[in-house]
């Protein structure tokens, strides 16, 4: 893992330093490693270091790995400087890996700005939302907060808190632990939402579209989530079932790729048991929710008149 040292610690061996950050050096460092100023703008000049950031250089040129770009974004930012945000979630294991710029926060005071290669955030937080990892960035439920507060709608919020929290790696009890000790400046009311809704049993963004777009918005009941089931002795759970209103539907939210060996074998088993069953079974996957829930929720409370609900569906400002 990347290792970021301050200018104290700077070895006297040149090879070790570069190893260890990837080939990336402060000035400072530069410095201390004998590199004077007019040396380092010649090994610029003469194409063999190239310059990153504001006072922090690369020994080689051709594109950055991403190992480097985290290390020249924490020297850029200073002793302080964490990783935050989007960056911070990748390697939380949150949100999967994408091209663009590192994601850093600093104290207020500090000098940095965002660049290219770097956004700066600033929080008067600073020291309580840091974790001693190597390399440093802020907590998991930081991490989720900073997420959410930085989209620009509570809808967008809450979906991206739902997110984080489905990935497995934070507890929805510790991110509302975490919003009574540091209140977020925006959103609230979204991601109190999005953390009573993984509460409740929503396990994936795919699940959280659902159940605002199709349930809530169209006022259809809310299903039981992660209803347990066996199947050739096998406990396994369906995403959605109405049989707390006494119909026998199931739902299913199909956002797997069905790569994994014996998947596909399973969820045959499984229709095909639900079929013995007589239970009707409706499917939908991200492309149905995204582009049209409203027909989803039309579908859903058509099959659940049908086996006896004696409710019916509102039409939501979408369906018009």
């Amino acid at each position: 893992m990347t290792a970021v040292i301050g200018t104290g610690d700077v070895s006297s061996d040149p090879a070790r330093l570069l190893a260890r950050q990837h080939g990336i050096v402060s000035l400072a460092q530069a410095r201390t490693l004998g590199y004077s100023w007019s040396a380092v703008v010649a090994q610029v000049a003469a194409a063999r270091w190239q310059r990153v950031l504001p006072r922090v250089y690369a020994v080689f040129t051709g594109p950055l790995p991403a190992a480097a770009r985290i290390v020249a974004a924490l020297l850029y930012g200073g002793p302080s400087a964490i990783l935050s945000h989007r960056t911070a979630a990748e390697i939380w294991g949150m949100l999967r890996p994408e091209a663009g710029p590192v994601h850093i926060t600093v104290p207020y005071g500090a000098s940095a700005v965002s660049q290219e290669l770097v956004v700066v955030h600033r929080s008067r937080a600073h020291r309580h939302i840091r974790v001693a990892t190597d390399p440093p960035r802020t907590s998991r439920a930081d991490t989720a907060l900073d997420l959410a507060v930085a989209e620009p709608d509570g809808d967008a919020a809450r979906r991206m808190l739902v997110a984080a929290l489905t990935s497995g790696r934070v507890a929805p009890g510790t991110v509302e632990k975490r919003m009574t000790e540091r209140p977020p400046m925006r959103h609230r009311k979204a991601i109190r939402a999005g953390i009573a809704l993984v509460r409740d049993g929503v396990q994936s963004a795919l699940e959280e579209r659902y159940a605002v777009d199709v349930e809530r918005a169209h006022e259809i009941p809310p299903g039981r989530r992660q209803s347990p089931f066996v199947v050739d002795g096998t406990e396994l759970y369906e995403d959605v079932v109405y049989d707390g209103i006494g119909v026998p539907l199931t739902v299913r939210l199909d956002g797997r790729t069905h790569l994994v060996d014996g998947t596909a074998f399973r969820d045959r088993r499984r229709d095909n048991a639900g079929e013995l069953a007589g239970r009707a079974r409706l499917v939908y996957g991200w492309r149905d929710l995204d582009a049209d829930p409203c027909a989803a929720a039309r579908e859903v409370a058509s099959v659940l008149r049908r086996e006896g609900w004696a409710g019916h569906l509102v039409p939501c400002p979408r369906c018009s």
